[in-house]
């Protein structure tokens, strides 16, 4: 994952974050599948506050959970904190970038959850990433990752266009938040900036914070994934595991070494 400021700063506003992918949970139910399926342990790349990590814990597979945001990785030790004792026990943090970091393990799965892969700003990062992957995983074990599928409505949108979403309360203020978007596409470096302004009801300033996520094409995942010595790659539609040719919004690719 990039640490430069920008790919960073959407996750320093770690309440928020939660607030808005609490209820998100086909992905988390499907890598939990997977973990079941074939058996852990299982290394997590962007594991952030511990959305897909907690589950996997408390479905009893051991986990080492990866992220290279400080604060994403203290909110998730809060929240280990607060599991039984018997669920807390298969969670093991780490810090770390994940086109470098080493660990002295193997794994039958290594997954990049809740499109991390986005951070991965070139084919020089991904290629990285991939490698260091390669090196965590048991002979015959396997790497999934899930990715977007570049939308037209975002990537030829109108950049000072601003998109208004639902009005939430701030989780630690319990102020009401009124919120706008907008989306401005890099064809040149295949990047999408989602800008997202916050303002509290009332209040004349807000915050604006940015996330820029690369925009990974099908069959430009698949051919890296086979440069880098990868096999049996094969790809799944919107976290079942449905063929990836019948997806709408989002691919999980699945390759093995």
């Amino acid at each position: 994952m990039t640490d430069s400021p920008t790919s960073l700063a959407h996750y320093e506003h770690v309440s928020l974050y939660e607030t808005s992918f609490k209820t998100r949970k086909q992905d988390v139910r499907f890598f939990c599948d997977i973990a079941e399926q074939y058996g852990g342990p299982v290394l997590e790349y962007g594991a952030g506050t511990g959305r897909v990590t907690l589950s996997l814990a408390k479905a009893g597979v051991d986990v080492t959970a990866v992220d290279l945001s400080q604060p994403m990785l203290k909110r998730l030790e809060s929240n280990a904190a607060r599991l039984r004792d018997k669920a807390r026990q298969h969670i093991t943090i780490r810090s770390g970038d994940m086109r470098r970091l080493k660990l002295k393990e193997q794994f039958p799965l290594v997954f990049a959850t809740f499109n991390v892969v986005g951070h991965l700003a070139t084919f020089r990062d991904m290629s990285a990433f991939l490698r260091r992957a390669k090196d965590h995983l048991a002979p015959g074990g396997r790497l999934l990752f899930d990715v977007p599928i570049p939308h037209p409505d975002e990537v030829e949108a109108d950049p000072e266009e601003l998109f208004k979403a639902p009005r939430f309360k701030h989780p630690d203020t319990g102020e009401w938040i009124r919120q706008t978007e907008r989306f401005e596409y890099n064809p040149a470096k295949q990047t999408l900036l989602v800008e997202s302004h916050l303002k509290p009801e009332g209040a004349r300033d807000g915050v604006t914070i940015p996330l820029v996520l690369r925009q990974w094409y099908p069959k430009e995942l698949e051919a890296i994934l086979l440069y880098e010595g990868f096999s049996e790659v094969e790809s799944f539609a919107d976290y079942t595991q449905n063929p990836g040719m019948m997806a709408t919004d989002t691919l999980i690719f699945c390759a093995r070494v």
